[in-house]
């Protein structure tokens, strides 16, 4: 079944009122209504809300036992002042879609309105609308959420529309998809002084100039191998913004980064061994904490080749182009319970990036979106 042209104006305008309310990673409450609203209005047999925090599931049963199946969409905007200069632009200062989220759930309400025009022959299809990607905190609290157990997926599939690839085209690769990540939040503590006298007190400047560099001189860069890694520093403080108080606290932030997850324990260990290194030498107190945490994400076999054949079934050309990807995605987290895969389609060349402020999603990739997701869809489940 494929979608009428109302649909597609319809979704479209449902998308587009999405963008113009983003809401940041843990406070999707209106965008999680609107999506919980739409399934329902789509014909879902349940819609699950509050799941790990804001999420909303759909639930489609086919007559007979099969598979569950689950295809997932994220809800979280970004904290970006939008430049966009659409008509649909955030009314939200400093807040945007610049990741293309409500693109991806509005490809997803296509598939609800086909699922619920045509319910599954068999098994079940789940929709689910995931809070708190851009922090990596949604996936990993959806499934610790009890009522997830009901759930459970057999097979999970996801997209991100991707600038770069040409619109309705695909990319798609077996293995690893996502990198792993973590934000490293380190504090040096000391005691400020008089500035006219910084020998009196203890100051992190040395210790903070020491370690952005060590830092960053621990990853290798280069290809993305299995011995990638990579070291950001993207945030530094140091003391007050003062001329009269020599420092006594600096902070620094950076974010690691590997192709899989088993190198991220050697690189954390390597990372937290330079840092207390550095305060000790210095005589500083240290703090030392993690934050947006993302597992890599790896499209396994079995899932990877049913995109293929949905992709090729719906006509959309397909490389491996971008695989696999510096960025993270915390849809690695189902890919540990259940074989799982990611598709990027494409949405255009020559435009702006992801998490550009001028990035719109190009609402005529619903279309083709949407059919491969219907197509995947009726062949898992009839």
């Amino acid at each position: 079944m494929t979608l009428t042209r109302q649909d597609l104006l319809d979704i479209a305008a449902w998308r587009q009122r999405l963008h113009r309310r983003p809401e940041l990673s843990g406070a999707e409450v209106e965008t999680a209504a609107m999506a919980a609203g739409f399934l329902r209005e789509a014909g879902a047999a349940e819609v699950i809300t509050g799941l790990g925090g804001h999420g909303v599931a759909g639930i489609f049963p086919g007559a007979a036992p099969g598979p569950t199946v689950l295809f997932r969409a994220e809800l979280d905007g970004l904290p970006i002042l939008e430049a966009s200069g659409v008509p649909h632009a955030s009314e939200i200062a400093g807040r945007a879609h610049s990741c293309g989220h409500d693109g991806h759930m509005a490809i997803l309400a296509g598939l609800a309105r086909a699922l619920g025009r045509q319910a599954p022959a068999r098994g079940r299809a789940v929709i689910l609308y995931q809070p708190a990607e851009e922090d990596g905190s949604g996936a990993a609290a959806v499934i610790a959420d009890p009522r997830f157990s009901a759930i459970a997926p057999d097979l999970a599939f996801a997209c991100h529309n991707m600038p770069g690839i040409a619109l309705g085209a695909a990319a798609i690769a077996e293995g690893p998809a996502n990198c792993a990540s973590a934000g490293l939040r380190i504090v040096l503590s000391g005691r400020t002084a008089h500035a006219s006298a910084p020998e009196t007190g203890t100051s992190p400047m040395q210790a903070l100039a020491r370690l952005m560099p060590g830092l960053t001189a621990l990853g290798r860069g280069g290809p993305l191998d299995a011995e990638f890694s990579l070291v950001t520093v993207t945030h530094a403080t140091l003391g007050e913004a003062c001329f009269g108080v020599a420092p006594g606290q600096a902070e620094l932030w950076c974010t690691l980064r590997t192709l899989t997850d088993n190198r991220m324990a050697a690189l954390r260990a390597a990372a937290e061994a330079l840092a207390r290194e550095a305060a000790e030498d210095a005589g500083l107190g240290l703090a030392i904490d993690y934050r947006d945490v993302f597992d890599h994400c790896d499209n396994a076999p079995e899932a990877t080749a049913h995109w293929k054949r949905a992709l090729d079934a719906e006509g959309v050309p397909h490389d491996t182009a971008l695989f696999p990807m510096r960025a993270s995605e915390d849809f690695g987290r189902f890919g540990q319970r259940a074989p799982a895969a990611m598709v990027l389609l494409g949405s255009g060349i020559g435009g702006p990036a992801l998490h550009n402020p001028e990035f719109d999603y190009p609402d005529a990739l619903t279309d083709t979106g949407a059919r491969v997701f219907i197509r995947l869809a009726r062949d898992l489940l009839g």
